[in-house]
Order: C-alpha cells, then structure tokens, then sequence
C-alpha cells in the first residue's frame, strides 16, 4: 500500500502541474478568442483533474497521518471528480490516438510563416500527441489507483473518526 501511495502522490503533483498549466492556457485562449462558452467547456472538464488529484493528495495526507481525518465531502469528490476526470483523459487519449494516426494530415493544415519553413512540424505533431497520451493514461492510472485507495481507506475505518475535529 505504501508504493501505491507514492505511485498516487507523483501522478497527484504531475497531473495537477498539467492541469494546471491547460486550464491557464484554455482561459488565456478563452479571453483572446472571445468564445468563452466554447473554450469554457474544455476548461471545466480539465479543472476536474485538478480538482481530483486535489482531493486524493488530501486522502494521501489521511493515510499517512491518520490522526488528520477526512474531510466528509472529500469521499464523493475522489468518487465524482474521478468519474469526470476518467472520461476526461478518455477523450484525451483518443484525441491523441487521432492525431498520431492523422499526423500527415494534420502537419499539412498547418500554416507556417516563412522563417519557420525549417521546422519538423510531423515530429512536432508526434511529440505533442506522446506527450498527451502520456498525460492521459497519468490520470487513467491517477483515478483508478486513488479509487483503490478509498475503499481501502474507508475499509479500515478511518472514516468513523471524521467529526473529531
């Protein structure tokens, strides 16, 4: 258990310093393009990432120092967040499955300016899409390990102490 609690606290910090940077990136989009509905959409489900890797580094503090009992909404928001954020690294992944299979395509759609005629936009297409699919099966692997952890943790009984403070 004490490997699958790091395993959980690298994926947690990963996820959220990713999320993070996206759902910055997705309101700075948001403002300049003018189509906040649409960008705000992505940003909402990007933001369940960080919402849950929030909450499973709260249930990693639990199980280290059991003294530090759960918050009781913490449970359902591992649980919900978790639901939103697997469909989320599923679209993600296929986005990126896409992309890799399509790269050709998708690097000639790309217009670039004269002095970036050099640039290998296939490997970059390529890159970005690893990258992503990387990301995706970090929350993939993020959710599922910290659902375990739950119900190991609310197996114990750690739960029961949680009006203490």
């Amino acid at each position: 258990m004490k490997r699958i609690v790091q395993i959980t606290t690298v994926l947690s910090w990963f996820n959220l310093g990713i999320g993070g940077i996206l759902v910055l990136a997705g309101l700075m989009m948001a403002l300049a393009s003018g189509q906040i509905l649409s960008v705000g959409t992505s940003v909402v489900l990007v933001s369940s990432i960080i919402l849950h890797s929030y909450a499973a580094l709260k249930l990693r503090k639990s199980i280290i120092h059991p003294d530090i009992p759960l918050n009781r909404q913490t449970p359902t928001g591992i649980r919900f967040m978790g639901f939103v954020a697997l469909f989320c690294s599923l679209m993600i992944a296929g986005n990126a499955f896409y992309i890799l299979q399509n790269t050709r395509e998708f690097a000639d759609q790309v217009k670039l300016p004269p002095e970036a005629k050099n640039l290998n936009i296939t490997g970059l297409l390529r890159g970005t899409a690893v990258f992503t699919l990387i990301f995706a099966v970090s929350i993939l692997s993020n959710v599922i390990l910290n659902l375990r952890l739950l119900r190991w943790y609310l197996a114990l009984g750690y739960h029961d102490r949680e009006g203490e403070h």
